[in-house]
């Protein structure tokens, strides 16, 4: 890779070996022992096995041996010797993206559609304002979801690439531009990709272990 490319990798959790949790840290191990649901904490494992096997594969490292803690908002970052490679994760259900960059900070975010309805509209005026809830509000029931899922991955790819929160300082006039792109993830799943700078080469490929 150069710093003209971002590799998002797409990884199949429900078909993850569960050796990979040998990879993780006591911390990491421990906090998957956290949660209450044991197919919680399985996908957590698996997704985050899956994160240092990639990155101990870009760097030529041990994945078990990478040190890996958790920004201001709980993006990840490695700690230790200094390297230029960016990552993000996110996970829905048992789909998982890892984006890859070198130079600049990257944000990825997926969500899997739910069967449940929600009120696409009421929540776009809380996370877009008002004038994209009307604009959410016209559209036909089924569109609205979509749309509001695909605006709502893009949002969340950017804070991530920003290392920001929900709720968090709007960018300042001067911070970097962050340029999005939509990933296909499959007719129920919408996701993106946000990376600092100029519009740059997205490579999407299949993680199978």
């Amino acid at each position: 890779m150069d710093d003209g490319v971002v590799d998002v990798w797409r990884a199949d959790l429900a078909a993850a070996d569960d050796a990979l949790a040998t990879l993780l840290s006591p911390k990491e191990a421990e906090r998957a022992g956290r949660m209450v649901r044991a197919r919680d904490a399985e996908r957590w494992a698996r997704a985050r096995g899956i994160l240092r096997s990639l990155i101990g594969a870009y760097l030529d490292a041990d994945p078990g041996a990478l040190r890996i803690a958790a920004g201001t908002h709980g993006k990840p970052k490695l700690v230790g010797p200094r390297s230029e490679l960016r990552f993000n994760v996110s996970h829905s259900g048992d789909v998982a993206l890892y984006a890859f960059a070198f130079g600049r900070a990257v944000g990825v975010d997926v969500e899997v559609g739910r069967r449940r309805r929600t009120d696409a509209a009421a929540l776009a005026k809380r996370a877009f304002g008002p004038e994209e809830a009307r604009r959410f509000a016209a559209l036909e029931p089924t569109e609205r979801a979509r749309e509001f899922l695909r605006a709502w991955v893009r949002h969340e790819a950017e804070l991530k690439c920003r290392g920001t929160g929900i709720g968090g300082p709007a960018a300042s006039p001067d911070a970097p531009r962050v340029w999005i792109a939509d990933l296909d993830v499959g007719s129920r799943a919408a996701a993106a990709v946000a990376v600092e700078g100029p519009p740059c080469e997205v490579r999407l490929r299949e993680w199978r272990g």
